[in-house]
């Protein structure tokens, strides 16, 4: 039973605890007691001894030892209760400092552990951060050593990082960290990279640039870190300038050469590494050279930036440190060096080397000039630099040139380098400017001998474009002219112009490249030349077959054509003139024949006038026919004003018509326009109704078909025809929305005003609203109140107008008291829909005329339908009677136009008296 077996049990305990010195709660107590048995009975069961821990997880640290320490006792080789024991251990001694005794017992525990775990790396990488943690270094070593040789190396990279921790410890030594790497690298050679920086942390110089240049031989190294080689080059030019003095054994130069050609892209910092090397081993002067090298090397501005600004700070540093060495050096200090350098000498050095300025140990000013110079050179080095980058620069060797305007030797020395250097077929610019700059140089010397060899030399190059090699003979020819070499320079023109003979032109095809010196024979600007310095030098003969070639090569141009006409107009050789405009207008099209085709028509009208009219005529149709659309406008009023002057008015007026129907929509107005003008002022104003009848037919556009009919009813007006005019403002109406051109219904407005009646003027206004509701988008049904006010309306416009035309205010009372409606009775409908037919047409026909045929016809209807209708006299008696009287008044002048007036004239000297009579006599007999 559980109460007498735990009796005696806690009766021993109790017993023994006095006598031990042990406490109390170390020894089992009754609820141990189940756990206790359980173990007793299996005591090598692991499952026992772990419920018994679990059981006490809350138990003194010291009672679950105990209980760890007899079960491991009883199972040595359980890997769970090692493990569990040893963190428990870990745990309970780390808030203790290193020096208690809990790590002691904690590491005797492990190595416990180890005699039988030494295969387990888990409980080796506990014990090994516990060593860690302690800082035991050697211990710690030792342990890591027994690791790695107890576990396979399938698992040594679970010790390897904290044996790397332990050798980057400051307390370790830098030998034992040596040797811990140099162990991991035989182990996972690619962590090289971890190594070289220890060795640069540790100053180990030598050994880390052994091991940068051995990795950046391995081509088949890769870095974990993620750097390029190109990164671990700098890092060992870095090593190497930087630390000179402790590195031996490498080839510093040839190494940083390579990494020069290798990577373009750090060749600044590469060249500022070498010569930074070579200042460290104090080599001053192959530093100077290595800085030299790399200023006449670089390809970019930017890397040369980086090195001239090295090299600048280099020479300063010179001179500042022999200014301040000069500084502190007193004059007895001086003279004892000197005694004793000279008394180590010889008698025949001493000879020699004494006033020898290399013999000066003071070389300040050696060293000021050499600043200065290398300040003075920064423009000629900047310049090399852009010129490797691209030596077909042409603009770029010019600013060279300019760099040493003081110095000529050195200018022709840059010359013949960029003649030698450009290629012509590669150039960016125009190669020939650079002979015509070198031989302007030797002219500006008075060297014409060399000028002119160069001149031949830049002749025979193969440039290429043929403009280049033409401007290389008009600037050779332009130096003779300003020498006064004028037969030279003809004869350069010629010989620059002369055509390839045939055997020169079989050996150019055969070669397959055809040079430009087979085409310069074609160039237009050597012929323009070569014509002006006939024209100048040379006598008309030889300028006409200069002309007659640039022709026959056809290679003029319209102002060529022009010049050579001109040419022989000055000399009196018209017609052959003539005949070069025609060539002229043979070879070119539109637009390039504007020019020469009003030139050659100007001409001749002015030449001959009236003398060769027919051929003239010819001409003009020739030119409006090749002309396009846009361009006869001008061609045809010119031709028209031929006709005028010294043709026939109607074959003008055959002209003017023609010319309506060929120009563009857009120039049809402003042309009808001038032929309205013209047959008014030719033949009279009747003459231009069908002119007007023909352009509102024509096709016009809306707005330009309003401004016509407008001018026509005005001119109807003034002619007394108002029906016709009031029938052209019904067709105008057709184009004419009363919302966006008030101004066409007003200008109809004020003619009813003026000329019309009550039912021109509700005819007008059922117009107005018929074409606004036809031309809208939407369409309302508008009650009889609101067509009833818009009529008030209408009618108080009328009424206002016929005030401020001078009516009587009686007659328009009586005018508005008929036109209003009752009071009492429903407003009449509005014409449009009671009275007028449905099929009505709008036509050139009187609206007076209609509305007396519709009044005869419906006036018993309309009474019958309105009882309202205003009713009015009748005129019509009045207008038929036999006792009417025509008022008679006199035309004016300008209906009949200029052909009316020679025939007044004519009538008014009497020589046709008896047999022609005038217009106004002929319209008042048709009248009676």
């Amino acid at each position: 039973m559980p109460s007498a077996a735990g009796g005696p049990v806690a009766v021993v305990a109790a017993a023994a605890a006095p006598v031990l010195g042990i406490s109390p709660e170390m020894y089992p107590t009754e609820d141990d007691l189940p756990y206790e048995e359980e173990i007793l009975r299996e005591p090598f069961k692991l499952k026992g001894w772990w419920r018994y821990l679990v059981a006490r997880a809350a138990a003194p640290f010291a009672k679950r030892a105990v209980i760890y320490e007899r079960a491991l006792k009883a199972l040595p080789g359980s890997y769970k209760l090692w493990h569990a024991y040893l963190r428990e251990r870990l745990d309970h001694s780390r808030p203790h400092p290193i020096s208690h005794h809990a790590y002691a017992s904690l590491n005797n525990t492990f190595e416990r552990a180890l005699a039988t775990m030494h295969k387990m790396p888990r409980v080796w990488v506990l014990y090994l951060a516990s060593l860690l943690d302690q800082r035991l270094l050697t211990r710690a070593r030792r342990a890591f050593d027994r690791a790695l040789r107890a576990l396979p190396v399938t698992q040594h990279d679970r010790i390897w990082p904290l044996y790397l921790r332990l050798a980057s410890l400051p307390a370790c030594p830098v030998e034992t960290s040596l040797r811990v790497f140099r162990r991991y690298l035989q182990y996972d050679p690619s962590h090289a990279e971890d190594f070289i920086d220890f060795l640069i942390s540790a100053n180990r110089w030598q050994e880390a640039a052994d091991r940068l240049a051995s990795v950046l031989n391995d081509d088949g190294f890769r870095s974990v870190k993620g750097k390029t080689r190109h990164q671990l080059w700098l890092e060992l030019c870095e090593i190497l300038t930087k630390h000179a003095d402790e590195v031996a054994g490498l080839k510093v130069d040839a190494i940083l050469r390579g990494g020069i050609r290798k990577f373009t892209d750090e060749v600044g910092r590469l060249w500022t590494s070498l010569a930074d090397y070579y200042v460290r081993r104090t080599l001053y002067e192959k530093a100077r050279d290595v800085f030299e090298e790399g200023v006449a090397s670089v390809m970019t501005v930017q890397e040369f930036s980086v090195v001239f600004e090295a090299y600048t700070q280099f020479e300063q540093s010179m001179l500042a440190a022999k200014l301040e060495a000069a500084a502190e050096e007193g004059a007895g200090s001086d003279g004892e060096e000197e005694a004793g350098r000279k008394n180590g000498m010889d008698k025949q050095s001493k000879k020699y080397l004494e006033d020898c300025w290399l013999n000066d140990e003071d070389d300040t000013d050696l060293r000021l000039a050499r600043f200065e110079r290398l300040l003075d050179r920064r423009p000629e080095l900047l310049s090399s630099v852009l010129l490797r980058q691209n030596p077909h620069n042409v603009e770029e060797w010019h600013r060279r040139v300019k760099l040493f305007e003081k110095d000529p030797a050195r200018q022709v020395a840059t010359y013949v380098e960029a003649v030698k250097t450009v290629d012509p077929m590669k150039a960016a610019g125009k190669p020939h400017t650079l002979w015509v700059a070198f031989a302007k140089m030797y002219e500006k010397h008075n060297r014409l001998d060399s000028a002119e060899e160069i001149f031949k030399k830049a002749t025979q190059v193969n440039y290429k474009a043929v403009d280049h090699l033409a401007s290389i003979w008009c600037e050779w020819a332009e130096m003779e002219l300003r020498h006064n070499n004028f037969d030279k320079a003809i004869e350069l023109m010629r010989q620059a112009t002369a055509v390839p003979s045939v055997e020169v032109k079989r050996r150019a095809a055969a070669e397959g490249d055809e040079p430009v010196q087979m085409k310069v024979h074609k160039s237009l600007k050597l012929w323009s030349f070569y014509v002006d310095l006939e024209e100048s030098l040379g006598t008309l003969e030889s300028t006409r077959a200069v002309y007659e070639k640039i022709l026959d090569l056809r290679i003029a141009t319209p102002q060529i054509v022009l010049n050579y006409a001109y040419l022989l107009e000055e000399n009196k050789y018209f017609e052959d003139a003539f005949k070069v405009y025609e060539r002229g207008v043979k070879i070119f099209k539109y637009p390039h024949v504007k020019a020469i085709w009003v030139t050659y028509l100007t001409k001749f009208v002015r030449r001959y006038q009236r003398s060769k009219i027919e051929r003239a005529r010819e001409l003009f149709d020739e030119a409006v026919k090749q002309a396009p659309p846009q361009e006869k406008k001008a061609l045809y009023l010119q031709y028209a004003k031929l006709e005028e002057d010294y043709g026939l008015a109607k074959r003008a007026m055959n002209v003017y018509d023609e010319a309506v129907r060929a120009v563009p929509n857009s120039e049809k107005m402003s042309m009808y326009e001038i032929y309205i003008a013209r047959a008014a002022e030719l033949f009279g104003v009747p003459r231009t109704r069908q002119i007007y009848e023909q352009a509102i037919e024509s096709g016009l556009p809306d707005r330009d078909v309003m401004t016509m009919c407008m001018k026509f009813a005005e001119l109807e007006r003034n002619l007394g025809e108002i029906d016709r005019a009031r029938a052209i403002y019904i067709h105008a109406s057709n184009y004419a929305d009363p919302t966006s051109h008030p101004e066409f219904w007003k200008k109809w407005n004020e003619f009813e005003i003026q000329h019309g009646n009550e039912d021109t003027f509700r005819e007008m206004l059922r117009i107005k609203r018929t074409v606004a509701a036809s031309r809208s988008q939407t369409h309302f049904i508008l009650p009889e109140y609101l067509m009833q006010r818009d009529q008030r309306l209408n009618l108080d416009d009328a009424v206002d107008t016929l005030k401020r035309a001078g009516v009587p205010e009686d007659e328009m009372a009586a005018l508005e008291r008929q036109l209003a409606p009752g009071p009492s009775t429903a407003p009449p409908p509005p014409p449009s829909t009671a009275t007028a037919p449905a099929n009505r047409m709008m036509n050139f026909v009187s609206a007076g005329v209609q509305a007396q045929a519709e009044s005869s016809s419906s006036q018993k209807e309309a009474a019958a339908v309105n009882n309202e209708d205003i009713e009015l006299p009748d005129e019509s008696d009045d207008e038929e009677g036999d006792d009417v009287q025509i008022a008679e008044k006199s035309v004016p002048a300008a209906v009949f136009g200029e052909l009316g007036k020679r025939a007044a004239e004519e009538e008014s000297s009497g020589a046709q008296e008896n047999e022609q009579l005038g217009a106004l006599e002929r319209i008042k007999r048709r009248r009676q």
